[in-house]
C-alpha cells in the first residue's frame, strides 16, 4: 500500500512529539554548577549575608520568607525581585522585604564574575546562609537556576501564597500543590521561630478568638490596637525571636502561636502530631527543615535555555 505524504508528515509529527515527551529537555539543578564558571560565588554571597544579618538580625527571617515567596509563585526564578509595579509584588501577601540585601550580594558576585550567577541562585544560596547566621542547619543548595523575564501577575500571587488566615486544609492543599507534604508544611512553617509579623495579620486572633492564651493576647494588644497601627510588629516567636530553635513549636503548644496559620498546625492530629515530635526532638526539626527548604528550592525552576541571567535583579538588564 502506498503511503500518502500526509501520513508521513504526522508519523514524524507524532514520533517527534514522544521523543521530546520522553527525553527531558531541561537540565538539572546541581550544588557544583558554578564550580568551573565562579568558584567563589558561594562564599562571596555567604560574607555578603552574614554581614547584613549582624546589621539587622530581623533580615535572617526576611530572606527566608523572601526565597518562600519567589518559590510559590512561578517557581524559583527569581520573579518577586523585579520591580514591577502592579505585579506580584502588589499582592496582598507579599510584605516582604531584603530586596536590597539580595542585590548587594548579586553585585558581589557581578563583580568577580559578570553574567553568570542568577539572581534566583543567589536568593536560594542567601536564604540558606541567612540560616545558619542566626543558628539554623546548613544543607546543600542546588544551583542552575536562570531568572525570569517577568514577574509573575498579582492574581497568580495571591492564588498560590498562602495567607494568615488560611485554615489548615487550605494550607495542607496549598502545600501540595507545589509538591509538599505535610511534614514540609509544619517544617517550613517553623521558620517563624525567627521574625515579626504586623498587627494587621494578627489583630483578629489576639481580639475574641477562642484558640489562644488569655495573658498571651493581652500582651500582644499592648501594641496592636483593635482599630490603629496595623505596621507595628509583634515577634512570631516571643522567646527568642533571634535563634533558630524550636520554640516556634512549643508556643503552639501553649495556645500562643501569633497568626492563624500557625496556631491551626496544632488543631488536628496529622500535623500536631509533627508538632509534638519537634518539640521533643529540636534535631530532628533542624534537619527537616533544611531538606524541606531543599524540596522547595527545586520547585519549577527555569534551567537550560529557558529563561536568563540579570545583571542586576530589580530590573531585566
Amino acid at each position: 500500500m502506498k503511503i500518502s505524504s500526509n501520513h508521513y508528515y504526522y508519523y514524524y509529527y507524532f514520533a517527534t512529539l514522544a521523543i521530546l515527551l520522553i527525553v527531558p529537555s531541561d537540565a538539572q539543578l546541581s550544588s557544583a554548577f558554578y564550580d568551573s564558571t565562579c568558584p567563589d560565588a558561594l562564599s562571596t554571597i555567604r560574607t555578603s549575608i552574614r554581614q547584613a544579618v549582624t546589621d539587622e538580625q530581623r533580615m535572617a527571617a526576611s530572606l527566608v520568607r523572601l526565597h518562600f515567596h519567589d518559590c510559590f509563585v512561578q517557581g524559583c526564578d527569581a520573579s518577586i525581585l523585579l520591580e514591577d509595579g502592579s505585579g506580584e509584588r502588589a499582592a496582598l501577601q507579599n510584605s516582604v522585604r531584603g530586596f536590597e540585601v539580595v542585590e548587594a550580594a548579586k553585585q558581589a558576585v557581578e563583580a568577580i564574575c559578570p553574567g553568570v550567577v542568577s539572581c534566583a541562585d543567589v536568593l536560594a544560596v542567601a536564604a540558606r546562609d541567612a540560616t545558619v547566621a542566626v543558628g539554623g542547619l546548613s544543607w546543600t543548595v542546588n544551583l542552575g537556576r536562570r531568572d525570569s523575564p517577568a514577574a509573575a501577575t498579582r492574581a497568580l500571587a495571591e492564588n498560590d501564597l498562602p495567607r494568615f488566615t488560611d485554615t489548615l486544609p487550605v494550607l495542607i492543599s496549598n502545600f501540595a500543590n507545589k509538591n509538599l507534604n505535610e511534614r514540609d508544611l509544619v517544617a517550613l512553617s517553623g521558620s517563624h521561630t525567627i521574625g515579626q509579623a504586623r498587627c494587621v495579620t494578627f489583630r483578629d486572633r489576639i481580639y475574641g478568638n477562642e484558640s489562644i492564651d488569655p495573658d498571651f493576647a493581652i500582651t500582644r494588644r499592648r501594641n496592636c490596637p483593635e482599630s490603629d497601627g496595623n505596621g507595628n510588629l509583634a515577634p512570631l516567636d516571643e522567646v527568642t525571636p533571634n535563634n533558630f530553635d524550636n520554640n516556634y513549636f512549643r508556643n503552639l503548644q501553649s495556645l500562643r502561636g501569633l497568626l492563624e496559620s500557625d496556631q491551626v498546625l496544632f488543631s488536628e492530629e496529622s500535623t500536631r502530631s509533627i508538632v509534638l515530635e519537634y518539640i521533643d526532638n529540636p534535631d530532628r526539626f533542624l534537619s527537616d527543615f533544611a531538606a524541606a527548604m531543599v524540596k522547595m528550592g527545586d520547585i519549577e525552576p527555569l534551567t537550560g535555555g529557558a529563561g536568563l541571567i540579570r545583571r542586576t535583579c530589580a530590573s531585566n538588564n
